[in-house]
């Protein structure tokens, strides 16, 4: 098994994009015809996350043109330029399943919100003692 580990190890991506189940994400993915090579963007919410080191996936799900797509991608291939977030969703599941029933509006992840408390960070006031 160490020899398994230290062979995986090579192929590890250094920077991994740090994404949760429910976020909407764009993802890079480097596509070659014939002898020409073309980045091609596939926006979707993240529906689930498998496995670890090497073998990890993730898949994405959008609707086209009223069809909904699905679409896994290997977390550490060379493929995969990079994933960015573009929302961040509110979710209690760690696998969204459930999506592929609903229609329409029913449909769409909602979107978490990060609020700033005023007593954190270092945009908040000073509080007045003895209070």
């Amino acid at each position: 098994m160490e020899k398994v580990k230290r062979f995986e190890e090579k192929y590890l991506k250094k920077e991994i994009p740090e994404f949760k189940i429910g976020d909407t994400v764009l993802v890079h993915v480097k596509i070659k015809e014939g002898e020409k090579s073309r980045t091609q963007v596939f926006e979707g919410v993240a529906i689930r996350k498998k496995g670890s080191g090497v073998r990890s996936t993730f898949t994405v799900r959008r609707i086209s043109y009223g069809e909904g797509v699905e679409r896994t991608f290997l977390l550490h291939s060379p493929f995969v330029e990079k994933v960015v977030v573009k929302k961040k969703g509110k979710v209690r599941r760690a696998k969204l399943y459930y999506l592929r029933e609903k229609k329409g509006k029913k449909s769409k992840v909602e979107e978490k919100i990060e609020s700033k408390t005023a007593s954190s960070g270092p945009d908040a006031a000073p509080r007045a003692e003895g209070s």
